[in-house]
């Protein structure tokens, strides 16, 4: 009787929490909790110094009521993914007694900004703007440093593909907000 041939099972890959992604260690990555994984989220320099740039604009020209986080804070989304955009504005009155929370904030930021590295794929790029408008966005605005161009997506799911020498206007949450595009990417 010939013998019987056993199949090994691949290891069931473990499934991270928020509390894990919380414990985990400061070591310049930028992680996001989605579908159970930690997933690195791709940064560089040139990513950091577009996300403060755009971060100063947006906070010289924030109004009272609304703010301002960086890419450390993480957002709850909907389906209980944790994201965390490189720069984010939030209405206060949508925040626990208008406070920022200890840990993860609940729901979307009202402005998610997104700077896009070369590596990232549209279609993480797609399902992280879904996730975003499910759980409360108002707008997300992608930063294509390459091409020197602004995506920005409203939630009544229109766009508005702004070139170098356009003005991205941050009306209505950010009625005094106004910056060339080319601006936001100068070396």
């Amino acid at each position: 009787m010939p013998a019987l041939k056993t199949r090994t099972l691949p290891k069931r890959k473990r499934r991270w929490t928020e509390a894990d992604l919380l414990c985990l260690p400061d070591d310049g990555r930028k992680y996001e909790l989605v579908n159970g994984r930690l997933v690195e989220v791709p940064t560089g320099a040139r990513h950091s110094r577009i996300s403060v740039e755009m971060g100063a604009r947006l906070h010289a020209a924030r109004p009272s009521g609304t703010t301002m986080f960086a890419s450390s804070t993480g957002f709850r989304m909907a389906q209980g993914n944790i994201r965390s955009p490189d720069v984010s504005v939030m209405r206060t009155d949508r925040l626990p007694d208008g406070k920022a929370p200890e840990g993860f904030v609940e729901g979307a930021p009202d402005l998610a900004v997104e700077v896009v590295s070369p590596s990232e794929r549209l279609s993480d790029l797609l399902a992280k703007m879904a996730e975003y408008f499910e759980s409360g966005a108002q707008e997300v605005w992608l930063l294509f440093p390459e091409r020197k161009q602004v995506y920005r997506y409203r939630a009544d799911l229109t766009v508005e593909v702004l070139h170098e020498k356009d003005i991205l206007h941050g009306a209505p949450l950010l009625p005094e907000f106004a910056v060339r595009v080319g601006d936001l990417f100068v070396e």
